[in-house]
């Protein structure tokens, strides 16, 4: 850390006013910033409170993020390594040391390059809104670039996800101001956008992707998704799967979408750093228990879609992930206490409608957090102007 910081000591006088590489500068203080604490505070802009400020803050959800980044890797390789019979590798197999070695390894070569183009491709439309504004980089693309990885098929073209990434970034952050005035989580648009554009390559199927080596047997192997099997197949599905596998996470399935384990974790370590809202998890959860239930008992027979248990809602799909990370998005979501139960009950609901009342699409989690971050202001503001109202009617205003 002290070589780094000659470094940039070194070559600040390039930046500073008068320097050759003075329109640079957003670039250097963005790298200045990641590496130490600002010697400014914050004097406008979001997420202001106390003595945390925006790199304590995102520093936090990278943190959170780790488990389900870790598991994800390793999970890929495995389940690629289950798909290529050359392995010799069963389900019931042991999973020992040299199987997670091998697993993580693969893995990693599949995620690696999703995380790189991201970085490149979002970074740069960053760099240049940087620049144009004269403001530095902040740590809320490093969670973004984080996150969009997570949420795609491990064997999306590298085009697209450079495609989905400059449009998140572009469309759901930087025309609306940059990080915390966006309306939108920047991440989810990307996909969303990527699922308009390519649905066929983006849902109806997981692939589990083996590294190009000609060594390989296989480059990869699609299998439909529980969700898919849930509507094809109803409460019967559930039988041929194990729940304790799908909490875990050894399952095929996007990144981030596999171990519910995982992201309860983030989910802990979020709230007790005070920086995921726990009301929104809870309610969400909440919406999406309720919403089961009453489908359960709408449901014609005991094979339906609508007859599946709200616990193979919670492990299968993008539920866990959303609930923990998507939907407590603090810009996005609803800031006031009574519209964040709102908020996330009504993601909770709308996920499980989406997924059992739709044949499109088997997953509602990104519809419904995308549809409810538009409609979060406006929560907001019923919210406020009711509280508004009783308190004038307390103190005989009205």
């Amino acid at each position: 850390m002290k070589f780094l910081r000659k470094k940039l000591d070194a070559v600040a006088p390039l930046f500073e006013k008068g320097g050759k590489l003075e329109k640079w500068y957003p670039l250097y203080e963005a790298g200045d910033s990641f590496l130490y604490t600002p010697g400014h505070r914050t004097h406008s802009g979001p997420h202001v409170r106390d003595v945390l400020d925006l790199k304590r803050m995102m520093t936090m959800v990278v943190i959170a993020l780790m488990p389900c980044i870790l598991w994800s890797i390793f999970n890929n390789g495995y389940q690629a390594m289950l798909a290529d019979s050359s392995y010799g590798l069963a389900v019931n197999d042991a999973i020992t040391f040299s199987v997670i070695k091998s697993a993580s390894w693969i893995g990693l070569l599949a995620f690696l390059p999703l995380y790189i183009v991201t970085v490149a491709a979002g970074g740069l439309v960053e760099a240049i809104f940087s620049i144009v504004r004269k403001h530095e980089i902040n740590e809320g693309f490093l969670v973004t670039s984080m996150l969009f990885p997570l949420i795609v098929p491990a064997d999306i073209p590298l085009w697209q996800v450079a495609i989905g990434i400059i449009f998140g970034t572009l469309i759901g952050k930087e025309v609306f101001g940059g990080t915390g005035m966006n309306i939108l989580n920047p991440a989810l648009t990307g996909r969303l956008f990527l699922f308009i554009a390519y649905p066929a390559q983006i849902s109806g199927e997981v692939w589990t992707k083996l590294p190009d080596d000609p060594a390989l047997a296989v480059d990869g192997h699609t299998g439909a998704t529980a969700l898919a099997a849930f509507y094809t197949d109803g409460a019967t599905a559930t039988a041929n799967m194990n729940w304790m596998d799908a909490f875990l996470g050894l399952m095929p399935g996007s990144f981030a979408e596999t171990s519910t384990l995982a992201c309860l974790i983030g989910a802990v370590i979020l709230i007790a750093s005070g920086i995921g809202s726990w009301r929104i998890m809870l309610s969400c959860l909440l919406g999406m228990i309720g919403t089961s239930y009453l489908l359960n008992a709408l449901a014609p027979s005991p094979e339906h879609y609508m007859a599946i248990d709200w616990t193979w809602h919670l492990v299968v799909g993008g539920f866990a992930f959303g609930m923990v990370f998507m939907a407590t998005d603090p810009v996005s979501a609803s800031q006031t206490d009574t519209g964040k139960w709102i908020y996330g009950a009504l993601i909770g609901m709308l996920t499980v409608i989406v997924r059992v009342l739709n044949p499109a699409y088997p997953e509602g989690m990104m519809l419904a957090i995308i549809f409810m971050n538009v409609f979060a202001p406006t929560i907001d503001y019923y919210v406020v102007k009711a509280n508004v109202k009783r308190r004038e009617k307390r103190l005989g205003l009205q």
